[in-house]
């Protein structure tokens, strides 16, 4: 009898794929770059010379490409699914950090790579990850073979996507937990069977406790993206005890914009003779070469008619703002939306849903308008063509400004970012203009004549509407509680402000009295990322009596608003509480205040997908 047509094609598939894998293994071997070694710039007679052998002749088949003249994916030693795929997504030619960690990545070496921003970090892992389970032919009934931990359910959707579209010819199963808390049971039905996982590290660590038969034992290759805060003391409890359940034989791949060398962090996962790769280190620059960056001295009551006057004048400029907390991104963006700047605006901060985020996000990238986020946005999320990075507030130390002015400039295209400084934070603008920062950043003097006064509108929107108001108060108080709880207080101190400050900041604001400010003294219910960071006795004793009042009551609190971190507010006592009843119901839907970064418990959505 013969066997049906199809199982024949089937088998002559897999002796198809075996023979690819075999002369793959062989080319790999034979490419093998020294430990150590990272590619020579491309020069124009190694351009000419692509793809051709001795003599300029067509290279033979057997005879490799050799490592430095390597700039096209084509080049590199990868099965046809990948290529077929690369080629469909319209990635051609390899960027810097592509050029220098493939090679090393491919033969099966862990890998400490660093980057700037919209350099193509993700493809440097997203390639070594979906060719290590192809030579390995991983199937789903071998179970998870490859984890991906990002810092947050955005950048883990990003990176999923990246997959998607890169192994869309590959046969590999791969999960997103990217979503709400609804899809645990769903997750746990197939997570079993999934060959890829992009996750954060509290979702996987979850999963790693409840859900049966799942088995991390033969996991092949784990990355890190994000490195850096991935491996900040945040998250070092939940990741030290995922890596404690991996094997100790895989390759480990880390990479980040700001990339960390500590031998205790490295040790912490397991790195074995990792290669360190800093494309950019010898730069003379640790931002973008086509990144122009401005600063701007600007008293903290000139802010918002600041930020106003430079959206009027760029309504056709797509222009991402950074504040820093969650209640000035709600209060600013419905503020300005009832002033009616010109140019569409919108807003998006953690408390959002994933999926209404995402919406966001796409409605962002197809439009030239303003969106107004915290630092939600500031990490790995890939957007082109920003225009601007305007950073309102203050950023809390170097790294998150790179991150933020990463925005834009991205892939070699330009773009330009503006920072406004409260005279109180200068301090901050020397540390930038250090020559250790590498940030070539320009102070401009505001043009006074020209800026636009929006107080008395703002106070008039406010008396329209109520609800505005309580909002106002609210972002009053998370603004100077994320100031209080900063750790460098060379920067940020508020002793150097005085009640006039904030009586004009308040007025800025459209409130007409300035809102009472308490701060906790107990240390037992600040969150942990401050804990070895805040003195509170020292801190009470440092400001002035008149600018801050200590709350003496036992039952004094601070809580998180939101998953940046930076959003910090009063519990209202049960005197307040009809001041804001109903007033995120009426401005905005409810939405889950779970943070995929702390609370494992209450994360996330299940997206499977198969290639």
């Amino acid at each position: 009898m013969r066997r049906p047509q199809f199982r024949v094609a089937a088998k002559q598939g897999r002796l198809r794929e075996a023979d690819e894998i075999r002369l793959l293994e062989a080319w790999i071997d034979a490419g093998k770059p020294a430990r150590g070694t990272k590619p020579p710039p491309i020069t124009k007679s190694a351009s000419a010379a692509q793809g051709k052998g001795k003599g300029g002749a067509p290279k033979a088949a057997g005879e490799y490409t050799e490592y430095g003249a390597c700039t096209l994916f084509d080049e590199l030693p990868l099965s046809k699914k990948t290529k077929d795929g690369l080629r469909k997504a319209g990635f051609k030619e390899m960027s810097e950090i592509q050029r220098a960690a493939l090679p090393h990545a491919l033969c099966g070496r862990d890998v400490l790579g660093a980057a700037k921003t919209g350099s193509g970090k993700t493809l440097a892992f997203v390639i070594p990850a979906l060719e290590k389970l192809y030579r390995e032919r991983w199937g789903p009934e071998d179970g998870p073979g490859c984890i991906v931990l990002s810092p947050n359910k955005d950048l883990a959707g990003q990176i999923f996507d990246v997959f998607k579209k890169v192994g869309k010819f590959h046969g590999f199963s791969a999960g997103a937990i990217v979503g709400n808390r609804k899809g645990l049971d769903e997750e746990k039905a197939v997570i079993t069977s999934l060959n890829i996982l992009v996750c954060t590290p509290g979702r996987l660590l979850q999963h790693m406790s409840e859900t049966t038969n799942f088995d991390c034992a033969q996991i092949q290759i784990l990355v890190i993206d994000e490195a850096d805060q991935v491996l900040d003391k945040k998250f070092q409890e939940q990741v030290d005890n995922v890596v404690s359940q991996l094997p100790r034989v895989r390759q480990t791949l880390l990479f980040s914009a700001t990339q960390t060398k500590s031998v205790k962090d490295l040790a912490r996962v397991s790195l074995k003779d990792p290669e360190y790769i800093s494309v950019h280190e010898e730069a003379s620059t640790a931002t973008p070469d086509n990144l122009e960056q401005y600063a701007m001295i600007v008293p903290i009551e000139q802010k918002l008619n600041m930020l106003w006057s430079f959206i009027k004048r760029h309504i056709d400029s797509r222009t991402l703002v950074f504040l820093s907390s969650v209640k000035q991104v709600k209060f600013v963006y419905e503020v300005f939306k009832k002033l009616r700047p010109g140019i569409p605006l919108k807003c998006m901060h953690g408390r959002m849903k994933y999926e209404v985020q995402q919406a966001i996000v796409a409605e962002f990238k197809e439009s030239k308008s303003v969106l107004f986020s915290t630092d939600i946005f500031a990490r790995g999320l890939d957007i082109e063509n920003v225009d601007w990075v305007v950073q309102v507030d203050c950023p809390e130390n170097i790294a998150l400004y790179i991150h933020r002015v990463g925005r834009t400039a991205r892939y070699n295209k330009r773009g330009k970012a503006l920072m406004f400084i409260c005279p109180e934070e200068e301090r901050m603008l020397e540390k930038l203009k250090a020559t250790e920062s590498k940030i070539p950043i320009y102070i401009k003097k505001p043009n006074t004549e020209k800026l636009e006064q929006i107080s008395q509108n703002i106070a008039a929107v406010l008396v329209k509407f109520p609800n505005l108001q309580q909002l106002g108060k609210r972002a009053f108080v998370t603004y100077l509680k994320s100031v209080y709880l900063q750790s460098d207080k060379e920067v940020f101190d508020l002793s150097r402000f005085n009640m006039e400050n904030f009586a004009s900041y308040a007025a800025s604001l459209g409130l007409p009295v300035t809102p009472k400010i308490r701060f906790v003294r107990h240390k037992k219910n600040v969150p942990k990322k401050y804990m070895e960071d805040i003195n509170v006795k020292q801190m009470k004793r440092s400001l002035k009596p008149e600018v801050i009042e200590i709350n003496p009551r036992a039952d004094g609190n601070l809580i998180v608003d939101d998953e940046d971190d930076d959003i910090l507010y009063p519990k209202e006592s049960k005197a307040d509480v009809n001041m804001d009843d109903g007033l995120d119901d009426i401005l905005y839907p409810k939405e889950s205040t779970a943070d995929t970064n702390t609370e494992p418990e209450k994360v996330t959505q299940y997206v499977p997908f198969n290639f």
